[in-house]
């Protein structure tokens, strides 16, 4: 089934002890043939794991809070509301919400079918 506009509120939503990702588009679930997009939200003094993505890039533009982010051996690049980062595929990267609020964030990756590889 190929859908063209999804509101966050019919996304698929997946929930962590972290936070939580809701697929706004993919191969699997819009149809999307280039493109996996969603939003991602870490709560205040959380993180996600840290993870490679192999098949793809990923971006990430920050909306509200504040994180510290991981890329590699680089040390962590702060990021607060209107700051994009973007990560090479195969790099190892993480994010930490250093905000007293949570941090909400729009991520997309290069591939419909993105990969993940945790630690």
């Amino acid at each position: 089934m190929r859908r063209r506009v999804v509101h966050v509120s019919e996304g698929e939503k997946h929930g962590f002890d972290w936070g939580s990702i809701t697929w706004l588009h993919s191969g699997a679930f819009s149809g999307s043939e280039e493109l996996t997009v969603g939003e991602v939200v870490i709560r205040a003094g959380c993180a996600n794991p840290m993870h490679t993505h192999a098949n793809c890039e990923e971006a990430l533009y920050l909306l509200e809070g504040e994180l510290e982010h991981s890329c590699g051996a680089e040390p962590g690049y702060k990021l607060r509301p209107g700051s994009a980062i973007v990560i090479q595929r195969g790099i190892r990267h993480n994010a930490k919400c250093i905000s007293d609020c949570d941090a909400r964030m729009i991520v997309a990756y290069s591939s419909a079918s993105r990969e993940m590889q945790g630690e």
